[in-house]
Parts: C-alpha cells; structure tokens; sequence
C-alpha cells in the first residue's frame, strides 16, 4: 500500500508531548514509511525546537490539509494566535490548545483524510471543559465516532492487557463490573486480536476483581457471581477464555507469558504490571473503533518538560504500531471479503 498519512496530536504543549514528537520525527528514516502531519502550530514546534537540541527536525507548514508534503514532517497549524508557553506548568492554555490539536486531527481521521491518529498525552485537569466533558482520548474518541463501545488495550511485543473499567475512581469499580461490561469488553478484545494482530484463536486471560479472585467468595463475590459464568460461558463457545486469574500471582509467577491478552478489571490492576514488563515501550490502543489510534503508554511529565529529559521511545514505538495496525486491517479487509481471494493467499502461503 501507499504510505499512510498519520495524524500526530501535540498534545499539553506545557508537557513532554513536543518534544517527543520532535525527537521522534527528527529520524528521517520515518518518511519512508509514512506521511506525518503535526497538529499544532509553528510557534510551539520551533520552541521545543530550541531545547532539543540533539534532535534535528526540519518540517513543511501548512494551514491545508490538502498540501502536504511526503517528503518532509508536515505542521498543520491549529491556531494563529500567540499562546504562552509555560514546560512543566499546568495551565488553561495547555489544556485548550490541546483539545484544539485532538479535534481537528480527529475531525480530519473522520472524514478520511488521515489514516491512523497517534495522539500525544493531556492531563485531564485542564483539558476537561463543559466543551470537552471527557476524561480522556478514549471516551471522546467513542463519542466522536459513535462507537457502541471501546476497549483500552496496552501492548508491547506479545504482551496485551486490556482494562475493563478506565478512568474511574477505584471505589466505582466493583458497581461497574458487570456481566454486560464484561461480555462487550471481551468481544472486542477477541475482536481486535483476530483483525488488528491476526490471531485466529486468541487466548484470552481474565483476571479476578478482589484479592486471590474472591477466595471462594470469602473476600468478595463478584468472581463466582459475574466473572466466572461468564468465563465458561465463553468456553463452552469454543473460545480460549480462562479465568479469574488472582492479578498479583499471575504476573509474579509469569503465568501472562501463556496467553494472547489479558483482561484486568481496572486501570491500575493492568498497567502497573504492564508498565513494568515494558519497560518504556508500551503502546495504548483503542480497539472497537472504525479507526486506528494509538498513544504513548505515559502521561505529560510536567516535572521533566521543557529539560530535554524525556525518552521518547513508547511515542515511536506508537507511531510504528499505528503504521502496522493500518495494515493490518487493510490486510485482513481484503483477506475476508473476497473468498476467492483468500484462497489463493492461502495457497501461496502454504
């Protein structure tokens, strides 16, 4: 296929957002696999410019989506206006600004100029506005597309966990943990393992909501009430679904190591572990969406922004997977709707 156009978002432009943008652009081995297109504006660019200095990046503006250049980093400009740039300062400014990058980005993925969006981090204290009633990409980019339901997935390599409840606070959870919850979240995770990563049969991994999965129920009930049934309900399906899994042992013991993926019940159940095991690298992605999006697996860093401190290693890696998961679905798009087609691809690859 053609090189994809990818959509890349500025994010908090008081975070580290800029800068790993520019660090991860400034290799210019990226324009051979793609076209990237910043959505911010000059001014905020050639600030962080400034303070990256070990990192080169040369770009081509634009005020029309239309007239990109494939040959070079293109800035789409957002905004005309001078806006105070404050590294590391949590203010009105980063929050607006960075909700002007993800709406127009967003808007241009939706009517198909864009072909995956990578979106860069915001902190949800100054970003959430009665305009913008989300507590983060994930939920906008739901409500912008009118997607029956998403799924949070982080991966790196062969390790995914997904979430099944997000940004919510941890005494919410267990009321949340529902058999309906858990039934949508496991079909998109199934989902998206066989269309995004191309894996007929996915093994799946439940992990259980109270400590030790409920010991029997004696430290909660949700386990042998809701996650359970479920669980063999989806067995006796055909589907490789096992658990509730006790979180702690299952990571410790790297019993994670034998699945595809893993469904935790909550933010933290999963990305803690995550994090630790990708060391930097993770990718978030948002399944059960007509679109690709992913994001770096970190938040705004405000205590190292604007110190030319931040690695920028799990922003590439999310640019890479955007690349990857854009082809993948074309690939399989065109595996499943021809029949004739996929019996000579399987020919060929037998």
């Amino acid at each position: 296929m053609e090189k994809p156009v990818i959509g890349i978002t500025t994010g908090d432009i008081n975070g580290i957002g800029p800068e790993v943008i520019i660090k991860t652009l400034s290799d210019n081995r990226i324009l051979d696999i793609c076209t990237p297109i910043v959505f911010s504006s000059n001014k905020v660019i050639n600030y962080y410019r400034r303070i990256t200095t070990d990192h080169q990046l040369v770009f081509h503006s634009t005020k029309e989506i239309d007239k990109l250049n494939p040959k070079q980093v293109n800035v789409f400009n957002c905004w005309e206006e001078e806006v105070a740039i404050q590294p590391g300062v949590l203010t009105e400014a980063g929050g607006k600004y960075a909700v002007r990058s993800l709406e127009v980005a967003t808007q241009c993925l939706k009517d198909g100029q864009l072909d995956a969006l990578v979106t860069g981090p915001i902190h949800k204290n100054n970003a959430q506005s009665a305009n913008f009633p989300y507590s983060g990409h994930t939920p906008f980019l739901k409500a912008k597309f009118e997607a029956k339901d998403v799924l949070m997935l982080l991966y790196h390599r062969d390790l995914r966990v997904a979430v099944a409840t997000e940004h919510i606070p941890i005494e919410k959870v267990a009321a949340a943990i529902t058999t309906e919850l858990l039934q949508s979240k496991l079909t998109l995770l199934r989902e998206s393992l066989v269309k995004d990563f191309g894996i007929d049969k996915p093994r799946i991994a439940v992990l259980g909501l109270n400590p030790h999965a409920g010991d029997e129920g004696s430290i909660g009930n949700q386990e042998q009430n809701i996650i359970k049934p479920l669980v063999e309900q989806w067995h006796k399906n055909g589907h490789l679904v096992y658990g509730p899994y006790s979180a702690d042992a299952f990571f410790a013991k790297g019993n994670y190591k034998n699945f595809d993926a893993i469904l935790a019940m909550y933010h933290d159940q999963g990305l803690i572990p995550f994090k630790t095991l990708a060391n930097g690298e993770g990718v978030n992605f948002t399944a059960g969406l007509p679109v690709v999006r992913t994001s770096p697996d970190h938040g705004t860093a405000f205590d190292i922004a604007g110190k030319n401190l931040a690695e920028h290693s799990s922003f590439m890696e999310a640019l890479f997977q955007a690349i990857d998961l854009v082809r993948q679905r074309d690939s399989y798009a065109g595996y499943t709707a021809n029949p004739l087609r996929r019996r000579k691809m399987e020919k060929e690859r037998d």
